[in-house]
């Protein structure tokens, strides 16, 4: 299984970057897909969830800010992310469970500055 992320970078605070997350190896449409971030000296904390069924749930901190997607047909899992916070600084990591065991992408670096 191999989970691989891309889009971080640096943005200012009040604009907007998209990260996703490329899954192989794991059977996509059934498997639910997380977000995940950690900021420095900080615990991770979930950000986002798609599920297989297709809802969708937030952690209340980037509710109305942060929108997570998926194709199915790419594989791929989305996060688009806006109105950025200083506090969303933090390296996110892709996730998902799959075989009764946890997966974690690297982790894409975001920064976000005034």
């Amino acid at each position: 299984v191999q989970l691989q992320a891309s889009g971080g970078g640096l943005a200012q605070a009040g604009g907007s970057l998209r990260l996703s997350c490329k899954a192989s190896g794991i059977v996509f449409s059934i498997s639910d897909m997380s977000w995940y971030r950690q900021a420095p000296g900080k615990q991770r904390e979930l950000v986002a969830t798609s599920s297989s069924g297709g809802s969708t749930n937030y952690a209340d901190s980037v509710k109305g800010r942060f929108t997570i997607s998926r194709d199915n047909a790419r594989r791929t899992v989305s996060l688009q992310m806006s109105s950025l916070k200083l506090e969303d600084t933090a390296v996110y990591y892709c996730y998902t469970f799959y075989k009764s065991r946890t997966w974690w992408g690297q982790g894409t670096k975001v920064t976000v500055s005034s």
